[in-house]
C-alpha cells in the first residue's frame, strides 16, 4: 500500500508550517519515484529542506519557551541523522529508507507537531512575525 503524500485532515491550522509540511511530503513522495540517477540529489534537496524546517520549528519552540522542545528536537535529529548516512551505491536500501520517512512524518505531525501548533497559538507568538524573521 503506498502511503499517501499529503492530505487537507494533516493541516495544523497554521498556514506557515501547513505550506512547508505539505511541500516535503510531496517532496518525499516524488523522491520515491524519482530515477536512480536523479535520487542522490534528490535526497540531498529533500536532506536541506527538512533541516531548514526543522530549524524552523525550533527556534519557533525556543521563542515560547515549549516545554517539549528537547524531544521534538531529539525526533527531527534522528532523522536527519538517519537520511544523511545512507549510503547511496545501495539504492535500495536508500529507497527503503526514504519510504520510511513519509508515515514518520505522517505520525511526527499528528502528535509532535499538532501538540506544537496548539501551544503556538496559545501563545500569542506572531507567526507571521516570526515567519518574516527566519
Amino acid at each position: 500500500m503506498e502511503e499517501e503524500g499529503w492530505s487537507p485532515d494533516m493541516a495544523l491550522g497554521i498556514p506557515l508550517f501547513d505550506e512547508a509540511h505539505e511541500a516535503l511530503a510531496e517532496q518525499i513522495k516524488t523522491l520515491m519515484h524519482s530515477k536512480d540517477e536523479d535520487f542522490a540529489a534528490g535526497l540531498e534537496q529533500l536532506v536541506d529542506c527538512l533541516d531548514a524546517d526543522f530549524r524552523h520549528e525550533e527556534t519557533l519552540m525556543e521563542a515560547i519557551d515549549y516545554p517539549a522542545l528537547h524531544s521534538h528536537r531529539e525526533q527531527h535529529a534522528r532523522v536527519l541523522s538517519k537520511l544523511n548516512q545512507l549510503n547511496l551505491d545501495d539504492l535500495k536500501s536508500c529507497r527503503t529508507a526514504v519510504g520510511l520517512v513519509l508515515p514518520w512524518f505522517h505520525a511526527h505531525l499528528a502528535t509532535a507537531d499538532t501538540a506544537l501548533a496548539i501551544a503556538l497559538q496559545m501563545s500569542g507568538l506572531d507567526l507571521d512575525e516570526a515567519a518574516k524573521a527566519n
